[in-house]
């Protein structure tokens, strides 16, 4: 009735290693994750783990992007300018509707809620009466999109939540659409200038909680990203996405969850919201994105014994949980922890961005499928009563 477990991570043993006096670690590690399979991502990938003691975001962020130009220029012949842009995570929220945003092209996010509060279309005003917002993007050359190309839009951010998308064109007479007669003249004129649409260009609008609007727009804008050759393929933008949430909160269960993981130490200036406002705690997390995808992860880490089981308790694992998942890190957490941070490369990832390929599995050798199938051993197969028995293990088809 024992397993073991394939490592999603060596995060608590790297830890380990900080607490003993080991101050700097780095490994190649092979990495198993039971998470939906994308175009970026597979079920076992490969990555470059690196923790330092006595470290903080600076110092990680600092040894990354020396790592970064090294490899990029020197495997790939790709030039790179250090050090990287930082994008504070609810500002990137804002702009581009996620936290890995592809910055090689503009059609940002723009907030217009406070210009649509008293126009006549009743879907922005009671959007916005109950609590939500209006926001806008501008596709270049989009007056030229037919009526299905606007249908097949709005069918596209149905799949983000969004309950319609409102449009209207910019000609060289003014506006065009069929919801003009809606807005005034000025309000109009005002969603072009923040948008920054000229004469031929369509802005499109949503209208919903913040979270579908960034979602819908956020994904609309990247649906546009190839279909209107919006980007430079040789271009390559790095950025650090920092100032991250420690947790968010489950409203399904009522509760908070850790918004990366539980080790993740809190800046000292939010430190005291521990006590009393949880979900205003920022983190010292940090990823970097190149070109929308994340290629590396990373954050400080709880080194006060205290402060982790304060943790513990704000996301409800009891004691007894706490000694049967983590008994062997938390005993070693209280002998005395130097502060220590680290991050891990993905080595895949970032080998598919220097290759321009869009798919992960066409740069590994032996991939899983889509769905996570083996296609040279037919993994994973059948396995025999007698392997069963031998192992004790007992298959429940009825579970």
């Amino acid at each position: 009735g024992r397993f073991y477990a394939l490592p999603q991570s060596p995060q608590l043993f790297k830890q380990i290693l900080m607490l003993s006096g080991v101050d700097r670690y780095f490994q190649i590690a092979r990495c198993f994750r039971d998470e939906d399979t994308r175009a970026d991502r597979q079920l076992e990938f490969t990555q470059l783990d690196l923790e330092m003691s006595f470290a903080d975001v600076d110092d990680v962020l600092e040894v990354t992007e020396g790592l970064m130009k090294r490899i990029f220029e020197d495997a790939g012949n790709i030039p790179v300018e250090i050090p990287f842009l930082r994008l504070p995570y609810h500002e990137s929220i804002a702009r581009f509707g996620n936290d890995k945003p592809d910055t090689r092209f503009g059609m940002e996010l723009t907030d217009v809620s406070d210009v649509m509060a008293d126009c006549d279309f009743q879907v922005f005003t009671r959007t916005l009466e109950t609590g939500g917002q209006v926001k806008a993007i501008a596709a270049p050359g989009g007056a030229d999109f037919s009526r299905k190309d606007i249908d097949d839009l709005t069918k596209f951010v149905a799949i983000y939540r969004a309950k319609g998308l409102a449009w209207v064109k910019v000609t060289p007479d003014g506006f065009s659409s069929g919801i003009v007669k809606f807005f005034t003249t000025e309000q109009l004129e005002t969603a072009q200038e923040r948008t920054g649409a000229k004469p031929g260009d369509i802005m499109f609008f949503v209208a919903d909680k913040p979270n579908i609007v960034a979602d819908a727009l956020g994904n609309l804008r990247l649906h546009h990203r190839k279909q209107l050759k919006l980007i430079d393929e040789t271009q390559y933008n790095f950025l650090w996405i920092v100032d991250y949430p420690l947790f968010e909160w489950n409203e399904e269960e009522n509760r908070y969850e850790p918004f990366h993981h539980l080790f993740t130490a809190c800046t000292e200036a939010t430190l005291p919201l521990l006590d009393t406002d949880p979900g205003n705690v920022q983190s010292q997390h940090y990823d970097l994105v190149c070109n929308g995808y994340e290629i590396c992860s990373g954050s400080v880490r709880i080194h006060q014994w205290d402060v982790q089981q304060q943790v513990f308790e704000i996301l409800g694992i009891t004691p007894e949980d706490v000694e049967n998942r983590f008994g062997y890190f938390i005993d070693a957490l209280a002998y005395g922890t130097p502060p220590h941070a680290g991050i891990a490369p993905g080595l895949d990832r970032i080998v598919m961005l220097m290759r321009n390929e869009e798919n992960i599995r066409e740069v590994i050798a032996f991939p899983k499928s889509q769905q996570g199938l083996c296609p040279l051993t037919h993994a994973p197969s059948v396995v025999s009563d007698a392997q069963l028995e031998e192992l004790s293990i007992r298959v429940d088809a009825d579970i």
